[in-house]
């Protein structure tokens, strides 16, 4: 174990073979399996379980009560050293869960940085997630579901497995999605419907009114134009080269597999 530093309870087990970074504070009665790197600045509270092939970043604090790195719930996982990627400056709150990957995926679930999670998250193997998303309390993500930078999932919202997840996006409370979910739409209901776009988010984060104002022209494209799914999404990647904002928009409808909220 290489523990530069690190304040580590008398309580805590961390199992020969874990790597600690510098500063690494590892609470009460938490528990650091063989194969996992934690990096330097992080803190893990009380009551923490981190096993199996999982390495964090830096400078991330979890909460007490997490299982982090745990096998998949998946009746194929048959003891494969699948992996459990998370970057830096996330915050996981109480009773999360994340399950590292299979080998009938990439073997790897990875979470990016700056994601904010808050208590009884589940975020299944396979799982892609990128960087400053929101997950609000009890948020679930089923296998191999992909979600892009800053979407935000409202509380007790669910994705089946496979689906993906748009940049920008935001998922009411209580939203069940079981397609795709395009970039800067905004959804809610059982099953989630569309309601508009994300602007305020988009405001927040520096996009000008003029991009606003396309993407809000793309989404009636979409979805208030009559138009059909293939003949819409013609028609926003032919003006996706005068906006680049549209861009990702284009390319999301190009790649669906499993069709998208509509």
């Amino acid at each position: 174990m290489n523990a530069a530093n690190a304040a580590i309870h008398p309580t805590a087990i961390v199992e020969p073979g874990a790597r600690l970074g510098s500063g690494v504070a590892i609470g009460a009665y938490s528990i650091i399996g063989e194969h996992v790197e934690i990096g330097d600045g992080c803190r893990i509270g009380p009551h923490v379980v981190i096993q199996g092939h999982t390495q964090l970043g830096r400078d991330n604090q979890v909460f007490q009560f997490c299982s982090i790195g745990a096998a998949p719930q998946d009746k194929k996982y048959a003891g494969e050293a699948t992996r459990l990627e998370i970057g830096d400056r996330n915050t996981i709150r109480e009773f999360c869960t994340f399950n590292c990957g299979t080998v009938q995926d990439a073997g790897l679930t990875r979470m990016g940085s700056d994601n904010w999670i808050m208590a009884y998250v589940h975020v299944a193997h396979d799982c892609v997630i990128g960087n400053h998303t929101i997950f609000a309390n009890n948020a679930q993500l089923a296998g191999h579901v992909s979600v892009g930078d800053w979407a935000i999932l409202g509380g007790f919202s669910g994705a089946h497995q496979f689906v993906r997840i748009g940049a920008h996006s935001l998922a009411g409370i209580n939203s069940i999605l079981l397609q795709d979910l395009p970039p800067y739409v905004t959804v809610s209901g059982n099953p989630a419907q569309p309601h508009g776009i994300n602007s305020e988010g988009l405001k927040r984060r520096g996009y000008s009114s003029a991009a606003i104002m396309a993407i809000k022209r793309a989404y009636k494209v979409l979805y208030k134009s009559g138009l059909k799914l293939d003949e819409a999404q013609a028609a926003i990647a032919a003006t996706s080269g005068e906006t680049p904002e549209l861009k990702l928009l284009a390319e999301f409808l190009a790649t669906s597999g499993r069709g998208i909220i509509r």
